[in-house]
């Protein structure tokens, strides 16, 4: 039997003047920064085609990344480097990455509303944030879709320029993620410093180096 889809009521939005939306992208790839997003949309300047980064095309994305910097009222790009990532955590990594996001608006929200099931505490010189989460956010809240699209262009971009410093590994294909083709090429070519040494596939090629040096 298959699985039934579960389908999400609308979003009701908190009563707030000014909502910023929040996304990630680059939780699961074994290299380079995770990246997060936040956006305050402007209502009197409405953005058609907004949904979850990951349903559309490149093109298109690379197209609603301009328009929201554009029109968005004010958009801020946060990130934890994988130093953090291997320090932290990655959910710890991401939530910092995240409030990092939100600092860095030049306009401050009232109300923050965060893709998935938690949501980090959020601060401004003026004192706590309200903050939630939104579990499939991304697809719901056109803040949340916003912040996606942003996230996932500009990670794109930045393992795009990762390919070009080292084309023999793929980036520009796989974006940084655990495929079989990305594994074979770190264990061909050795793991550079832009790896996060806490993920497993990365710390089973650097322990397996360790051990062939010993050996020999």
């Amino acid at each position: 039997m298959p699985a039934v889809k579960k389908v999400f009521p609308p979003f009701v939005y908190p009563l707030a003047y000014c909502i910023a939306g929040v996304d990630e992208v680059g939780r699961g790839p074994l290299v380079g920064d995770v990246v997060t997003a936040a956006v305050i949309l402007d209502p009197d300047n409405p953005i058609e085609g907004l949904m979850d980064s990951k349903k559309l095309s490149e093109k298109k994305r690379q197209h609603l990344s301009g328009e929201i910097k554009q029109r968005a009222i004010a958009w801020s790009i946060g990130r934890a480097s994988p130093e953090e990532i291997d320090s932290l955590n990655i959910l710890h990594a991401t939530m910092l990455a995240m409030q990092r996001a939100v600092q860095g608006l030049n306009v401050t929200p009232d109300y923050v509303l965060v893709d998935g099931n938690r949501c980090p505490t959020f601060a401004h010189e003026s004192g706590h944030i309200m903050g939630q989460s939104v579990v499939k956010g991304d697809a719901r809240v056109a803040e949340i879709s916003a912040a996606s699209i942003l996230a996932k262009v500009a990670r794109d971009g930045e393992m795009v320029a990762l390919d070009k410093l080292y084309p023999y590994y793929g980036f520009a294909q796989h974006k940084g993620y655990p495929t079989k083709a990305h594994l074979e090429k770190i264990i061909e070519h050795g793991v550079l410093d832009c790896y996060r040494r806490s993920f497993k596939p990365v710390a089973n090629v650097l322990a397996n180096t360790a051990a062939h040096i010993t050996n020999n």
